[in-house]
């Protein structure tokens, strides 16, 4: 563990380019974690890759494969649930990526998804697209209505993630030397500007060799990221879960064991997002898919507690 966080802080070093978020509190991963709902089907039977919150209209979406879809398709299914875990509606994505990250921004009463794009032959999006999301509605990584952005020279395989709390966009994206994080103002980010990241580095490497990654998002000055497998991968609980600074690039607590869901069957992690409710609380959410083939369920839980 120690050699992990020496090596990514040296790594990280080398590699910042800015560091200009306001300092905030980050969740503490070591505190429990509490169910907002557990085995609920999506549209589709696949297995949940990744989901998102608008937090203006109280909206919930997750991605997955669609169905008869090859792994490098790019083929995806968005389904909107309530809170409950009902569906409320999908869409189907044609040509746009894996789906392990993505975010829901409002623009009035409409959300619109910011995914990845344009799949290349790993199955993964070469840019990131923005699109209203319609229920029912097939949409075209070639149709006009995706806005298409590529924000750094040279990055592909781009994927999203919103902190709604303070309006910024995560983009993680891959360089010659592995994944990279860069955060940006949200509302800058909406016009096509990307010429002033507020922080840009490479992203820390897996606690485990091998260890699959599975999602991220940001909250404050904080990144949260999320590895593990499946119990057909791995039989023992797997899923770990760390905070980054966003100023200094050092892993500040973590890898956390996760005991999230221990009880589902088949439980692969599946996603990290952000909400904060009504009343204000926010919370650091937690996504798990369960079943068996053919009948994939989505789960999601959450942390609340944070350490200034």
């Amino acid at each position: 563990m120690v050699s992990f966080r020496l090596a990514t802080i040296v790594a990280l070093a080398a590699s910042f380019v800015s560091a200009s978020v306001p300092k905030s509190a980050h969740f503490d991963l070591t505190e429990p974690s509490y169910d907002l709902f557990r085995s609920k089907p999506l549209h589709d039977d696949t297995v949940q890759q990744g989901f998102a919150f608008d937090n203006t209209n109280r909206r919930l979406f997750v991605s997955q494969r669609l169905n008869g879809a090859s792994d490098t398709s790019g083929n995806l299914c968005i389904t909107q649930l309530d809170f409950s875990g009902k569906i409320l509606g999908h869409m189907h994505l044609t040509g746009f990526g894996h789906g392990v990250a993505f975010g829901a921004q409002a623009s009035g009463s409409s959300t619109y998804l910011w995914t990845e794009t344009d799949v290349n032959s790993n199955g993964y999006g070469q840019k990131l697209g923005r699109f209203k999301f319609v229920n029912g509605a097939t949409l075209s990584h070639t149709s006009s209505s995706v806005q298409k952005f590529s924000p750094v020279s040279g990055g592909k395989e781009y994927t999203a993630s919103i902190d709604p709390v303070n309006s910024r966009l995560v983009v993680r994206y891959q360089l010659s030397d592995g994944k990279h994080i860069a955060l940006y103002d949200l509302a800058a980010a909406t016009k096509g500007d990307f010429s002033a990241p507020l922080v840009n580095f490479k992203q820390p490497l897996p606690p485990t060799k091998g260890k699959n990654f599975q999602g991220y998002t940001a909250y404050g000055s904080f990144l949260y990221l999320l590895w593990g497998d499946s119990y057909d991968v791995s039989s023992t609980l797997n899923s770990e879960v760390a905070a980054v600074d966003l100023n200094t690039g050092a892993v500040t607590q973590g890898p956390v064991l996760t005991k999230a869901g221990s009880t589902l069957s088949f439980r692969e992690p599946e996603g990290l997002a952000i909400y904060e409710t009504a009343a204000g609380e926010v919370r650091l959410f937690l996504g798990f898919a369960s079943g068996a083939a053919g009948d994939r369920r989505s789960n999601l839980f959450y942390k609340n507690a944070t350490v200034a």
